[in-house]
């Protein structure tokens, strides 16, 4: 093991996706394909809520949001990963590895809350259905994106800059595919502490909170759903839900795991799996479950293309 002091930091070595190089070339053409397929399908969801006025509503703002977060939290990540997947030098920069874990924390945070949002928008188009005009009007949406995006990335400064202080005397090889925060720290020669309380109280409240909110909004939904005597009316609003309820499992279940949980059962190789899930296969599949499970979403697609 080779020690190096903070003042002769100046790159990182990462991981690739697996500890085996044969694999990971092999495997290139398969993250490289769904990263592709990210953008174009986020970036589809966007351009046909843009372009159709009939989409201009709550809903469909905070899904373009979501949409937008997608490609924003893969590509902080993904092609860094893709050319040190093909390159002989697998390695990152002191100030990238800082830029990549801020914008990487700050996405991420900003995606929980939007969820949260989501959530709390159906929860009253379903509960209170004549109030939801006044309730969810344009300014209260704008300002609630405006303010999750600011707490969002104030959270993420206060842990890259924490991260910043700290010397990396024991190693400079990452054992991760990108600069995330748990790898960091344990590679550090200082007292992460602070980082690790902060962890688990401040960016666990932060995290916590909206998903709180989303089962608060669960459960007053369903309790709704259940009293309408239509089971046509049940069918239609458990299906608008549906779509939402699987991106916030895919999503809040691999960031429990992978952060929300004592440091003792940390294992490199599931914690790869588990950040593939919301780097790359969640955000993939986001816009086929929006768009196949949603009616609005296939019409406006159906007469783009038919445009087209």
């Amino acid at each position: 093991m080779e020690y190096w002091n903070e003042t002769t930091v100046t790159e990182f070595f990462l991981d690739g996706p697996t500890d085996y190089e044969e694999l990971n070339r092999l495997l290139f053409p398969v993250f490289l394909a769904m990263y592709l397929i990210n953008l174009l399908g986020n970036g589809t969801i966007i351009s046909v809520i843009y372009v159709n006025s009939q989409l201009h509503t709550p809903m469909y703002l905070f899904l373009c949001f979501l949409s937008f977060l997608d490609i924003s939290i893969t590509s902080v990540t993904v092609p860094k990963m893709l050319s040190n997947m093909v390159s002989d030098k697998m390695t990152i920069s002191f100030s990238g590895c800082l830029a990549q874990l801020y914008f990487f924390v700050g996405f991420t945070v900003d995606e929980c809350v939007l969820l949260s949002i989501m959530a709390f928008d159906r929860y009253v188009a379903i509960c209170n259905p004549l109030h939801y005009i006044t309730i969810m009007n344009k300014k209260v949406c704008l300002s609630m994106l405006f303010a999750s995006t600011i707490i969002s990335f104030m959270h993420s400064l206060l842990h890259t800059l924490l991260i910043y202080r700290l010397s990396f005397c024991k190693s400079h090889k990452i054992r991760h595919f990108f600069c995330d925060y748990i790898p960091l720290l344990q590679i550090s020669c200082t007292d992460t502490s602070i980082n690790m309380l902060l962890l688990f109280t401040e960016a666990a409240v932060l995290v916590m909170t909206p998903f709180v909110i989303i089962l608060i909004s669960y459960i007053c939904i369903i309790k709704t759903v259940l009293k309408m005597q239509s089971t046509d009316g049940r069918s239609k609003m458990f299906s608008t839900c549906s779509s939402h309820f699987i991106v916030v499992t895919l999503f809040y279940g691999s960031i429990f795991f992978m952060y929300f949980r004592p440091s003792s059962s940390y294992s490199m190789e599931k914690d790869k799996i588990s950040s593939m899930v919301y780097n790359v296969v969640s955000p993939m599949f986001n816009p086929f479950i929006y768009s196949l499970r949603n009616r609005d979403v296939k019409m406006a697609l159906k007469k783009a293309l038919q445009r087209k």
